[in-house]
């Protein structure tokens, strides 16, 4: 992590009900991650950026409305917090997906990657979030 970056920085994306926004959300969270200097675990936070944004555009977002990304610093010593935020109703959970099917696996991807994960509400809506500790920046 940078010197300059403090503890309590946040960047948001707002993006649209689109399955490009996937990818935008990916450029998005790979250029914080560069501005913050939290490379080591990209790939990881990447992965899992992509797999919740995918799981807003295909299940929580409405017609005509939107979702954010939310990228945030929680410790000084460089602890990421992503968020997605929908507007669509419902728990979260993750499910086992049988090995034929080509989706199912979004939620077990971020609990095995993420140092933490879980679901928060809003009105309307949710988010879901998930931590990453910054072991091996560089």
């Amino acid at each position: 992590m940078d010197e300059q970056t403090q503890p309590g920085e946040i960047r948001v994306a707002f993006l649209r009900r689109d399955r490009r926004s996937v990818r935008m959300a990916r450029e998005f969270t790979r250029a914080v991650l560069s501005e913050w200097r939290f490379g080591r675990r990209e790939d990881e936070v990447l992965l899992c950026v992509s797999e919740l944004a995918t799981n807003a555009v295909l299940h929580g977002v409405p017609p005509g409305r939107g979702f954010s990304v939310r990228a945030s610093l929680l410790r000084t010593e460089g602890q990421l917090r992503l968020e997605v935020h929908d507007s669509g109703p419902g728990d979260i959970h993750p499910r086992e997906a049988s090995p034929e099917s080509e989706s199912g696996r979004g939620l077990l991807l971020v609990s095995a990657l993420a140092d933490k994960w879980g679901v928060g509400e809003r009105n309307p809506g949710r988010f879901v979030w998930c931590e990453f500790e910054a072991r091996g920046v560089g």
